[in-house]
């Protein structure tokens, strides 16, 4: 009986589905485990082999645990809205809400093709309006509420006009503009309109103005991440800074929460200090400076060394400091100006990561407090607006940047710190004895903090200070697809919506364009502006940001998830995704649950108990090297009608004398002209469809049909082949690497796959895609086939009883399995199942009371085998629901052991000897056995040395 892998991989896929056979109830008197995928974006390009590989793994898990007894949520959906989606639609002609659908129609092909667990009755679309009305409805309470700092925790907006009408705001200092102070009177005698600017500098969902990541050919504000040497990362177009009104979330309130909650989380170290470093806490002091010849402006700083207040050497200010303007001289302003410009076509992350140093003298002095020296104010691109202030004092002795700097501008180098600077570099020490300092010398650094903040607050020029690195999140985006926000603009007034009002639908357009002024696209729909309607729309992560809590309940009408529901399923006891949403949606999601748990929505504050970041399973691109010539006109004619390729091998050559006459006369042989003269000759190399590819030889005829202008092409061969060059990088469209996983399916079917990639490493490594190996799996499943039904004979399975060596391997493989699959290492799991397997096929172990027990715990990683073997074996119900084997102990108790038999103290042979053999049976078996005797050569042992549990040597 043959192994169909085809046949049977789709009838059992089929009768799942026909049987609900992943749907999952919310009660249950099982205990919960909730297994979560990051959701994937829907591309046009499909799933390539390496999406999957976190998806396999939660599968494996998830299934395991189902085996264990556990009540399993593992459900899948769609980020469906953003930018990509938009742009997707755009670059094919096609409304995003049809080409979103299209690309998920094929994402869940590919799923169901791979026959991963989901519960797919719990899909959620990001897009779906049933879903984003909840989206919008969480958005009004974080705009309807505020964080009280007295409490510790988000609280309804209403409470704190309750706090103003009485007391004013003395007790709640405003987050969004410390400035801001009035009494209860002056608040009660304020209008609607100065009211309602006030709350705004309050609420958690608040709209301000802000400097963005503008990108005019998008017709949208981009992320930091979104803007790569001053152009987009997609499509490439120009990216300015440009004020625009935004939405933000004030998830600053949430910083030491945030921080605090990494402690109680099951987060690698990495992560835990990529979201602690993001959060960026430090301590230190506020410090004002007054500005020469400009009366009443003065310059804050923030600082973490106020010990270092008497080495500073000029002040640096953020380009987009609002001082830069007023305190430019005149004889400074043109290249202040210039060098604004440069500034702007400039992200964040490369201006933070550039090394090369710029900055533009502003003409401006500030006057030390203490000393009354005047201090340069330059403008440079290190210093951010977004952090602290957007201004430093600039300690070149104790900063290694601002040491550079001062070295690139030839500035004055003040030594505060004695023998620890050498002139060469800075030195950061806070152990050093300060001098130069003024009252704060002679003392340590460390210690001198504490005086030095003291005295600026007695000064009344500075205050101590906790200050994060985080910023508040921008909230909206100037583009169509996304989710509106439920907000209405009144005489300047933003007015939510009523809840009955939702979900504000994204009104069907056929085309849209950005609007005026940098607006988004709604701004042209006439019936949206007549309603006074916000114009932007919500960012991509929006709807990621909750969419674990809406699988628990995806069906409900009356609220975005019942208590009851989230207090049974909990926080996602498993979950899976990329580093590189560490400090983006792990952070947001982070803070919508606070925020809801404060509210009293839910009883858990950290939405993820554990996380698993699975690695990248990379692209192998290979290369074909394109004849490139100069000094040949003919030949150039020619080269462009006809490209020549050469192969891998020969243009490893370019450059020499070899190289160039074997292209030579190569060349006359293929345009069949003797008197072609080569002049220069190089190559140039282009990625190659993988697909067209054997390991490196490439279908020459398969590359002329690839692409049309290579029609016509001609190679330079080696030994009669084009060799490929080959290169690891990412998996991309782009590059040409990427692989279907429905051609490997076809070919080896979805359990030889799934084993496959977790046979490749460690999940959480990233690793080359190499196809060499999956023969090997595939093998090994038919192997296992085969101890129940041979392709000749047919059923070779029995009921005979068990030995206890057959026990012994059944035993040791299920407990091996069970414990990588407990740790995660699922290619340690597949090889346990690989040994297993080949032990039972050389003990010739046909025996189902053996076997069934070892098709259960391969269930998780190939359901599809384990499923028709299950029933083959005439078990009622199906495996899925079987119970994971037990592990005897007692067979995995060791009762001999492999000797080494050393003859003179050279091992010569190895024997099998019970543990607990006394030194007179050793010398027995040992003595008696045919090949120590040859070595004994007739010679009687003067002694047998046995040492029990290590080994036995025969001393002649």
């Amino acid at each position: 009986m043959e192994y169909n892998f085809s046949d049977i991989e789709k009838k059992w896929q089929r009768i799942w589905t026909e049987q609900g056979a992943y749907k999952v109830s919310n009660e249950s008197i099982k205990p919960k485990y909730y297994v979560l995928d990051m959701f994937p974006y829907p591309s046009g390009a499909g799933l390539h082999v390496g999406h999957p590989l976190g998806y396999i793994a939660s599968d494996i898990f998830a299934r395991y645990k189902r085996l264990k007894g556990y009540n399993v949520l593992h459900p899948m959906g769609y980020d469906a809205f953003g930018l990509p989606a938009e742009q997707y639609a755009i670059e094919h002609g096609i409304h995003p809400a049809v080409s979103t659908a299209d690309n998920i129609a094929n994402f869940r092909r590919q799923m169901d093709n791979i026959a991963f667990s989901f519960d797919w009755s719990r899909e959620v679309k990001t897009s779906d309006p049933e879903y984003y009305k909840w989206t919008q409805w969480i958005f009004l309470q974080l705009f309807d509420s505020w964080y009280d700092r007295h409490q510790g925790k988000a609280v309804p907006i209403e409470w704190l006009v309750r706090y103003f009408e009485k007391d004013g705001n003395a007790r709640h200092q405003c987050p969004g503009d410390a400035t801001i102070r009035f009494t209860a009177a002056e608040w009660n005698g304020f209008d609607r309109r100065r009211q309602q600017d006030i709350l705004m500098n309050y609420r958690l969902a608040y709209c301000g103005y802000g400097e963005v990541n503008w990108c005019e050919a998008l017709g949208t504000v981009l992320a930091n991440d979104e803007v790569i040497n001053g152009v987009s990362e997609r499509g490439g177009h120009p990216v300015v800074k440009k004020k625009l009104r935004q939405w933000y979330l004030r998830i600053t309130d949430y910083a030491d929460r945030l921080l605090e909650g990494l402690a109680t989380v099951d987060f690698s170290d990495a992560m835990k200090e990529m979201q602690s470093n993001w959060i960026g806490k430090s301590f230190g002091a506020e410090i004002d400076f007054e500005i020469l010849n400009h009366p009443g402006k003065k310059l804050r700083v923030y600082t973490t060394r106020p010990d270092t207040l008497f080495g500073v050497d000029f002040m640096v200010i953020a380009p987009e400091h609002e001082l830069v303007e007023a305190v430019t001289s005149d004889g400074q302003r043109a290249p202040v100006e210039e060098y604004l410009t440069y500034v702007k076509s400039r992200s964040e992350r490369e201006r933070m990561a550039e090394k090369k140093i710029t900055g533009c003298f502003t003409g401006a002095y500030a006057i030390h407090p203490f000393s009354g020296l005047q201090i340069p104010i330059w403008t440079s691109e290190y210093v951010l607006a977004g952090y602290g202030t957007g201004a430093i004092m600039a300690v070149p002795c104790g900063d290694e940047r601002d040491f550079k700097f001062a070295r690139h501008f030839d500035l004055p180098i003040t030594n505060i710190i004695g023998d620890a600077f050498n002139g060469e570099e800075a030195n950061p020490t806070k152990e050093a004895v300060l001098q130069n300092s003024d009252f704060l010398d002679g003392l340590v650094m460390k210690d001198a903090i504490v005086i030095a903040i003291k005295k600026l607050e007695d000064k009344g020029i500075g205050t101590r200070k906790v200050n994060f690195r985080m910023r508040d999140a921008a909230f909206s985006r100037q583009r169509y697809w996304g989710e509106p926000f439920p907000i209405t603009w009144k005489d300047g007034i933003a007015e939510a919506l009523p809840e009955s009002a939702l979900p504000l639908e994204l009104p069907h357009v056929e085309k849209y364009g950005p609007g005026p002024e940098g607006e988004g696209p709604l701004a042209n729909v006439p019936a949206w502006t007549a309603r006074r309607l916000e114009t932007n729309t919500m960012p991509g992560y929006a709807g990621s940001s909750w969419y674990f809590l809406r699988y628990m309940d995806p069906h409900n009408t009356e609220t975005f998830c019942s208590r009851a529901a989230s207090d049974y399923w909990g926080q996602v006891d498993l979950y899976i995704g990329g580093t590189e949403h560490a400090v983006g949606h792990l952070l947001y999601s982070r803070m919508w649950t606070k925020f809801l748990f404060d509210r009293g929505w839910i009883s858990h504050d950290e939405p993820f108990k554990r996380l698993v970041n699975q690695g990248m399973i990379q692209g192998s691109s290979r290369f074909v090297y394109r004849l490139e010539v100069k000094g040949s006109d003919l030949l150039e004619q020619l080269a462009r009608k006809t490209p020549v390729f050469v192969s891998g091998g020969i243009a490893a050559m370019q450059g020499t004398p070899e190289f160039h006459d074997l292209v030579e006369s190569a060349v006359k042989d293929i345009f069949e002209d003797p008197n072609i003269a080569l002049g220069e000759v190089a190559v140039t190399p282009l990625h190659v469809d993988v697909n067209i590819v054997d390991g490196l030889e490439l279908d020459t005829e398969a590359f002329r049909k690839w692409r049309s202008e290579y029609a016509d092409a001609e190679f330079i061969l080696e030994e009669g082949k084009y060799i490929c060059g080959q290169e690891v990088e990412k998996m991309s469209k782009r590059l040409y690497n990427t692989v279907n996983p429905n051609d490997l399916v076809s070919k080896y079917g979805a359990d030889t796959f799934r084993m496959y990639e977790m046979f490749l490493g460690p999940v959480e490594q990233s690793k080359p895609w190499d196809i060499k190996g999956i023969e090997g799996v595939h093998r090994f499943i038919r192997k296992f086939w085969r101890l129940f039904f041979d392709e000749v004979k047919g059923k070779v399975w029995t009921t005979q009883k068990a030995t206890d060596a057959e026990w012994k391997v059944l035993y040791r493989t299920i407990k091996k399995v069970e414990e990588a699959t407990d740790r995660f290492s699922f290619n340690t799991g597949v090889s346990a199942l690989m040994i297993g397997v080949n032990e039972l096929t050389d003990l010739k172990c046909h025996k189902k009371e053996v076997l069934e027990k070892l098709v259960i715990a391969i269930t998780p990683y190939a359901p599809h085998f384990a499923e028709e073997i299950w029933h083959l074996l005439g078990n009622a119900g199906s495996v899925l629901d079987a119970l994971y084997p037990a592990v005897e102990e007692k067979y995995l108790v060791e009762s001999t052991k492999n000797y080494p038999i050393a003859i003179n103290g050279k091992t010569r042979h190895e024997l099998n000897i019970a543990l607990d053999a006394t030194q007179q049976q050793v010398e027995d078996i040992v003595l008696a056995d045919e090949i120590v005797q040859k070595w004994l050569e007739g010679n009687k042992p003067k002694k047998v040395v046995y040492v029990k549990n290590k080994m036995i040597n025969v001393v002649v």
